[in-house]
């Protein structure tokens, strides 16, 4: 054990200080994430330094100090406390150059880029400057390529869960339908699995053409032929439009649904126990690899494990459904 922490210390000597940030969409567990970047940075000796609004904080210089006592008590609490947001001049070579002037300047040995696609394409720019970096998937689409599983998604999922659950104890009791639209722009991952827990009659997705006899129509046919009198169908915002779909089954079915958009309440809230786990590991192994002198990579879920890949092949990495679950969701609604 001695000889492993020495060779650790060897490893990470040159590496004093380092910066945190979250960049895009919000998601639960990004709290927990940016804590353990700090502990993690601590335990090895190593500064940390909070960046405040994302690419943009970078540029501007919006910086401060992060401590112990600066990330107690936000594990539980959701959205960002280095705040966020989208930066059009970080995505020119001249603001690229900026904030990496401002990582020179300030001593930056390596910057945690906390987001999506869109943060780790900015964290690979970033690197051709010279700044070493790492990204950590925080999204509650669950849209990216390389890793198994995003912060947030689970929080998401819970929230839009007991949302359509409330819905539903009206909808029987007025024998109605619900339409409810979940987030969910280019990817149906998160409108699947809330599908599929909440016993949904339809599920649409954007990755599927709509067709609304077949999936829509025709499933609420079958329902109401097995003895059921209420309905919910769940659309991902990407897919069709929820409001043209309640439309539709008023004016082709003579029902009268109750469309709602959840929308951004799925971002907010306290993280469940998944995504603070998750976040923490994945923080975690971030500072180890910039401690190890490792730069351009992506902390990623394979499964159980957490893993490493090149920033490059990360951004290159396709996602689809699993097809296993979306035949389970066929076969579930409908009845």
């Amino acid at each position: 054990m001695d000889n492993l922490e020495n060779m650790e210390q060897a490893q990470e000597s040159a590496v004093k200080r380092i910066g945190v940030l979250t960049s895009g969409g919000d998601a639960p567990g990004m709290n927990a994430a940016i804590r353990s970047v700090v502990r993690s940075a601590y335990r090895r000796g190593i500064e940390c330094v909070g960046i405040r609004r994302g690419w943009a904080g970078l540029i501007n210089g919006d910086i401060f100090p992060m401590g112990g006592s600066d990330v107690s008590r936000i594990i539980n609490r959701g959205g960002t406390v280095l705040y966020t947001a989208r930066s059009d001049e970080f995505r020119t070579e001249a603001g690229q150059a900026k904030a990496a002037a401002t990582c020179k300047l300030l001593g930056l040995d390596g910057i945690v880029a906390i987001g999506g696609d869109g943060t780790f394409r900015g964290a690979r720019e970033l690197a051709k400057h010279g700044v070493s970096v790492v990204g950590i998937p925080g999204t509650i689409d669950n849209d990216i390529g390389c890793t198994d599983y995003t912060i947030g998604f689970d929080t998401a999922a819970n929230t839009a869960v007991e949302c359509i659950d409330r819905l539903r104890d009206t909808m029987q009791s007025h024998e109605r339908c619900a339409v409810a639209e979940v987030m969910g722009r280019h990817a149906g991952y998160l409108a699947l699995q809330v599908g599929l827990a909440v016993g949904a009659t339809a599920v649409l997705v954007p990755e599927y053409p709509f067709d609304f006899d077949e999936h829509v129509a025709e499933k609420i046919r079958r329902a109401r032929l097995s003895g059921k009198t209420n309905y919910i169908i769940v659309v991902a915002e990407g897919a069709v439009s929820a409001v043209a779909v309640g439309e539709r089954i008023k004016s082709e079915l003579g029902l009268d649904p109750r469309v709602t958009i959840l929308g951004h309440i799925q971002r907010g809230g306290a993280p469940t126990m998944k995504d603070r786990v998750m976040a923490t590991r994945m923080g975690f192994e971030a500072v180890q690899m910039l401690a190890m002198g490792k730069t351009n990579r992506v902390i990623c879920a394979v499964g159980e494990r957490i893993v490493d890949r090149d920033i490059t092949e990360a951004l290159e990495m396709k996602k689809t459904l699993n097809p296993e679950e979306f035949v389970v969701m066929k076969a579930m609604t409908g009845v």
